[in-house]
């Protein structure tokens, strides 16, 4: 008889497939309605299907139980999206874009980078008991980057098209694809002085500081980071040059068009790691290279394959992160207390990023006020990156830190530590960021409810946080097309001697007003000097209109007077309705 085949590998993909198809159901509503982020979502699906709940996802079995196969597994996973993520986000930059604005990339990715790997590090010293300051460093280096998955989050779809201008998200993109490559300096240097100098080199030959700084400049600064942006290069414009040709001759297929990118990534990222390059910065200068005349991306931007290849990366990603998260370590563990570790995760959102980005806005021009700069250094995420750093690290610590086979004992604390706040960072910064957007929308609705305004414009206002710092509406029509008063359109006057009364015919016809018997003819005048005929005056004062719609909707009409202001017939034609003008030529 059949029976079940209960197999992880079928629970596993029931159970992906099952959350992707339920979300892809709401996504409209989770994304475009409330403003959730889909890795945030994905994130406590994870838990919910971890050994930690419903227990439907086992990573641990997957491995015969080997923590190290692991934790590979996920550091292999995490240089996929990266990979992935990166070739893409270099794609979506328009032409030459990192050479053309190389003065604020240079900025965010020099003194912005110092600083933020300087700021983490001393939160970290402070709120770690008995870590000494380099391995603070290297905690530090992880969480770096902002991660461009994350940061996807807040430059795509709907809110980030209405409240972010257009060159500020081009600047996120280009900053969080090109520093999650160029964190390997900032963790090696502290990894190799940890390696030569902590407890006096035990292990190591001939350990000195020396010989530390020696290979951070041979290996990291010239093979690691040098060589991975001349590959990058030279193969993403190779690949240019072949597709084009290919396009040109009509060799290829759309569908393999399309997805061109996507599998350069994977070609970059596999070579890069068998000579032991950095792939992700390779990725990211590969893909600025694939479309550095602007043909690729031109000819890709309507259709939808990239992004529904990264809305399966973020999702499956972050699904993995939450079912191997150790949440239980937070608690339980000798390192940190569960209250400091809180203080810690909180400390390093408000002071890794914000001070440092108030210190160079002026200095850039895409970050052109304060709001502009407390919003850039506000969304700032951890995420991918910082646990691809994290993996990256306990696997250098456990080959080459090492006595008699063993990890040594100050670099072991160091991986237990290092293991722990980065996850708990990453936690706090999918929560903090995935939820600013809807907390910051529903904080404005309670207190524009508990708090109603006499402006005849608030009953159409749907701005939150976002909107108020870039003075935009949140609103999917552009701003010449909103309303100027509450169910009451703007009147334009196109003739410039339209007189009194067939203002007043106007209005009541847009106001839905029942028409009224036309007044007598008044006698048409002309004024000394002048040989244009007058109105009915120059200022007519709309009251029984003001009184009747004041009675239909008292609500909507402001106090201030609402009054036509006719000029001559050769100047302009203004009307004003409670305060909001509007000219009369068209």
């Amino acid at each position: 008889m059949p029976a079940l085949q209960l197999t992880n590998f079928n629970i596993a993909c029931a159970t992906f497939g099952g959350f992707i198809c339920i979300f892809g159901l709401v996504s409209y509503l989770c994304k475009g309605r409330f403003y959730l982020s889909e890795c945030l979502i994905a994130l406590i699906a994870g838990l919910a299907v971890s050994p930690h709940a419903a227990d439907f996802i086992r990573p641990l079995e997957y491995t015969a139980g080997s923590q190290s196969d692991l934790e590979a597994i996920t550091l292999y996973f995490s240089r996929l999206v990266l990979a992935i993520q990166l070739v893409l986000a270099g794609v979506e930059l328009p032409s030459r874009y990192v050479l053309t604005e190389w003065k604020p990339l240079s900025l965010l990715l020099g003194p912005g980078m110092t600083a933020m790997w300087l700021f983490t590090a001393l939160v970290t010293w402070a709120m770690v008991p008995d870590i000494s300051f380099l391995h603070a460093l290297a905690v530090g280096a992880c969480v770096t980057p902002t991660d461009p998955v994350l940061s996807s989050a807040i430059v795509k779809g709907k809110y980030a098209d209405d409240n972010v201008p257009g060159d500020l998200q081009q600047l996120i993109v280009a900053e969080s694809g090109a520093n999650d490559g160029l964190g390997y300096p900032f963790l090696f240097l502290a990894v190799y002085l940890i390696q030569y100098t902590g407890m006096n080199g035990a292990g190591q030959d001939n350990p000195s500081v020396h010989k530390a700084i020696g290979l951070w400049f041979g290996e990291t600064l010239g093979y690691t980071i040098l060589l991975s942006v001349v590959y990058g290069a030279v193969v993403g414009y190779l690949a240019k040059v072949a597709l084009r040709w290919a396009e040109k001759r009509r060799y290829v297929d759309r569908e393999n068009f399309l997805v061109f990118a996507v599998t350069l990534a994977l070609f970059i990222m596999g070579t890069c790691g068998m000579i032991g390059s950095d792939d992700v910065l390779a990725c990211f200068v590969a893909g600025n290279a694939f479309t550095i005349d602007d043909w690729f991306r031109l000819e890709t931007v309507d259709d939808s394959v990239q992004p529904a290849i990264d809305m399966l990366l973020n999702l499956s990603i972050f699904m993995w992160y939450g079912a191997i998260c150790p949440w239980a370590k937070f608690a339980h563990n000798d390192i940190i207390p569960l209250y400091r570790l809180i203080v810690l995760g909180i400390l390093v959102l408000l002071v890794r990023r914000i001070p440092i980005i108030f210190a160079m806005y002026k200095a850039i021009p895409q970050i052109r006020t304060p709001k502009h700069a407390a919003f850039v250094g506000f969304f700032g995420p951890v995420g991918v990156g910082a646990i691809f750093y994290l993996y990256l690290t306990r696997d250098y610590i456990s080959q080459n830190i090492t006595v008699d086979g063993k990890p040594r004992e100050d670099v072991q604390r160091l991986s237990d530590t290092i293991e722990l706040v980065i996850w708990f960072v990453v936690l706090c910064s999918v929560i903090v960021h995935g939820l600013a957007v809807p907390i910051s929308k529903l904080c404005h609705k309670i207190l524009r409810i508990s708090r109603p305004s006499h402006d005849p414009l608030s009953s159409n206002n749907d701005s939150s946080f976002l909107s108020t710092l870039f003075n935009r509406k949140s609103t999917s029509l552009p701003f010449s097309q909103q309303p100027t008063m509450a169910n009451t359109p703007a009147v334009s006057i196109v003739k410039p001697d339209v007189g009194g009364d067939e203002i007043r015919r106007l209005q009541r016809q847009q106001m839905n007003l029942p028409a009224r018997p036309a007044p007598a003819a008044a006698a048409a005048g002309t004024r000394a000097g002048s040989s244009s005929p007058t109105s009915d005056g120059d200022e007519i004062e709309l009251s029984e209109m003001r009184a009747m719609d004041r009675h239909e909707n008292p609500t909507t009409w402001s106090e201030s007077a609402a009054t036509v202001a006719c000029s001559s017939a050769n100047g302009p034609q203004h009307i004003t309705f409670g305060g909001a003008r509007t000219s009369g030529i068209e």
